[in-house]
């Protein structure tokens, strides 16, 4: 269990990811792992962020969507895989790491 009470964890302790991706642009699924820390997902994994998060790839744009239901976040990023797989000499022109690296961002748990 996981003291809530501290302020900063990486997102990886509170959650998981999926990601898939389309051409030259990820789609990444943060998901909580228990329904009440859903609501630190919301305050903390913002569009904002995950940009910030991900600028050394520089993506062009960064949308939010909201899952509630399921309490996942799911985040498309565009022109984040060096122009995709039939484009990229990167060996992960798929972008499957890419989830390992949003869940190192770090967060804040306190309210």
């Amino acid at each position: 269990m996981i003291d809530m009470s501290q302020k900063k964890i990486l997102l990886h302790e509170i959650a998981h990811a999926r990601t898939g991706d389309k051409g030259n642009r990820s789609n990444i699924s943060v998901i909580a792992y228990r329904a009440e820390d859903f609501a630190i997902l919301l305050r903390e994994v913002t569009a904002e962020r995950v940009s910030e998060h991900f600028a050394f790839r520089c993506p062009s744009a960064v949308k939010r969507y909201e899952l509630p239901q399921l309490g996942a976040l799911n985040f498309v990023i565009d022109d984040v895989l060096d122009g995709g797989v039939n484009l990229s000499l990167n060996l992960d022109a798929h972008g499957k790491s890419l989830s390992y690296w949003l869940l190192a961002m770090e967060i804040n748990t306190s309210l």
